[in-house]
């Protein structure tokens, strides 16, 4: 269950009409604290990343699922599973996240370490085109630009 702190994150993002991907960015900052604070670990960054999105999802982020070909099939059919999990209100089983957390206990906790997160930061990015990233830069700019006036 995510904290109440991180709810509250996600719905001011909401309110401010920020992007479902910035919401859910509040889920993985969280994520990326638990590992680090040692309450659990993660086999890879990505994993915790992965983590942080399927709660936001679970939330009720509107987040929708990758596209097809973006992500495996299982990964997809995970996804709409976690985002359909958000629209009903149900209590997740105590059972099951206690399993869940027990197995993230037995992993590492590099994870969640700066140099693999700017590791992942850079994989992810090299897999995008110049003329995505360049699009991406020039949208960050405007939004400081912004921000200072």
């Amino acid at each position: 269950m995510p904290e109440k702190e991180t709810l509250r994150r996600a719905q001011e993002d909401k309110r401010e009409g920020k992007a479902p991907s910035t919401q859910a960015g509040e889920f993985v900052r969280e994520e990326i604290d638990h590992i680090r604070e040692g309450k659990h670990g993660a086999r890879s960054t990505k994993q915790a990343i992965a983590i942080g999105l399927s709660k936001a999802r679970r939330a009720g982020v509107k987040l929708s699922p990758p596209a097809k070909g973006k992500a495996s099939t299982k990964t997809r059919r995970s996804a709409a599973r976690a985002l359909e999990a958000g629209k009903q209100k149900t209590k997740p089983s105590a059972k099951r996240s206690r399993a869940t957390e027990n197995a993230l206990r037995h992993e590492g906790h590099a994870a969640g370490s700066k140099l693999a997160l700017s590791r992942q930061a850079h994989a992810a990015s090299r897999k995008r085109s110049a003329t995505d990233r360049s699009a991406s830069a020039r949208k960050a700019a405007r939004t400081r630009a912004h921000e200072r006036a």
